[in-house]
């Protein structure tokens, strides 16, 4: 456990570094064992939900080593179609283990995952494509137990662009018989990272950032070294950091277009962001004015639309804007856990449904507060740095599910933040 304290109104000045992507890394890890060769990867986050998928790959066989932010795996003793019980309930992103088992065991068993409550999210899209492929999928007792003897490619249409299923598809079909095409899959770049991934292993797959991917099935894969992208969520947090506290900041190891969303919607509350020519990595540099301006209105969608995980880090550099500004919550029902805890600290906020309406203020008031989810609270660690006197955030656990030692970067650009452990 452990608790942030933040003493707020400090300016943030030079160059923050983005982390790996975790949405990225996590199913990459899974589909590190469709092959039987060591793989390496690079700039690998040290955050709780990525502990929990390498202690996942541990229980079923791999081998594991790491110096400093490489990763190195080898997955030719991988044996097990068992996923443990007790780590998957601790991650959403777990269930995305069971394409790539299925892939290399032709058999899975696994449960129900857990992670944030930010709304429903079933995976009856996931088991209805596995099921197109020709996995037998039995319920029981709360365990799915899956055979895959006799997987062939198939034309697949997702209802809806989900993230997690079009990667369980990807992942089983890459040892299916024949060609499987997913339509209207999700566009998001962590799913053409996991194409690109697979590809470099030897697999065959194409289309990822459009609606439409194919994957032809291959025999084998072989070992590989690879760079994951930079995390768009973390880039963007650091973005409000800068934009919240009226600071100029450096952010490197971005991918522009992959932001582009979000430098929109800061742009218009009047932030000046631009890239950083001849720098080593592609990087932006952010200068915010005196005073924000309220934005209209945002509404959240899939990629490339402003993506849910900043709605809550946006809605905190919104209660100190100039005016009223309203978000739409379009993908999660549960994700305005974070409004009573902006209101502690003197926001102007009202919900109703999945709209949001926010009055800017002058400036928040440091406050005892808690984090209910992982984006929500790090929004509650962007309304500290703002906020007049001394802000306590609890729960922080959710906070490290997504940030690597945020409090460690945040206090390189000049923030008065410390990590306190709990009584």
């Amino acid at each position: 456990m452990g608790k942030f304290r933040i003493r707020g109104g400090r300016r943030l000045e030079g160059s923050i570094r983005v982390i790996g992507s975790k949405n990225a890394f996590l199913p990459i890890l899974a589909a590190v064992i469709l092959t039987r060769k060591p793989v390496v990867l690079y700039d690998f986050p040290r955050l709780a939900d990525v502990e929990n998928m390498l202690l996942i790959l541990l229980s079923i066989g791999c081998r594991i080593k790491r110096e400093n932010s490489t990763l190195y795996i080898d997955p030719s003793d991988c044996s097990s179609w068992v996923i443990p019980d007790k780590y998957v309930k601790e991650i959403r992103s777990s269930i995305v283990m069971l394409g790539a088992v299925l892939a290399r065991m032709k058999k899975a068993v696994i449960t129900y995952p857990g992670g944030c409550e930010i709304g429903q999210r079933p995976i009856n899209l996931h088991l209805q494509g596995l099921k197109q492929l020709g996995v037998v999928i039995n319920e029981s007792h709360g365990y799915l137990e899956c055979e895959a003897a006799n997987m062939e490619g198939a034309d697949i249409h997702l209802d809806y662009p989900s993230v997690g299923a079009t990667e369980n598809i990807m992942l089983a079909a890459t040892r299916a018989k024949g060609r499987t095409v997913i339509r209207n899959a999700a566009k998001e770049p962590e799913i053409t990272d996991l194409q690109n991934f697979i590809n470099s292993m030897g697999g065959r797959v194409a289309g990822a950032g459009s609606n439409t991917i194919t994957i032809d099935g291959v025999e084998t894969f072989h070992e590989t070294e690879y760079t994951v992208i930079p995390d768009r969520i973390v880039a963007g947090t650091y973005l409000v950091s800068a934009a919240i506290t009226g600071s100029e900041i450096v952010v490197e190891n971005v991918c522009l277009e992959h932001i582009q969303a979000i430098v929109t919607k800061l742009r218009e509350t009047g932030r000046m962001i631009t890239p950083c020519k001849g720098a080593p990595v592609e990087s932006v540099r952010i200068k915010a004015p005196q005073h924000l301006w309220a934005i209209d209105h945002t509404k959240t969608h899939p990629y490339p639309g402003f993506p849910t995980d900043m709605q809550a880090l946006l809605m905190s550099a919104l209660t100190v804007s100039k005016g009223t500004s309203i978000i739409t919550e379009n993908i999660f029902e549960n994700r305005f856990k974070h409004v009573p805890e902006l209101i502690r600290m003197g926001a102007r906020i009202r919900t109703e449904g999945k709209i949001a309406v926010i009055q800017g203020v002058p400036r928040l008031k440091g406050a005892a507060v808690a984090a209910g989810d992982l984006r929500g609270g790090a929004a509650l660690v962007m309304a500290g740095l703002n906020a007049e006197g001394e802000t306590i955030i609890d729960n922080i656990r959710h906070i490290e599910r997504g940030y690597d030692k945020l409090e460690e970067c945040l206090r390189s650009i000049g923030a008065d933040i410390e990590k306190l452990e709990s009584d």
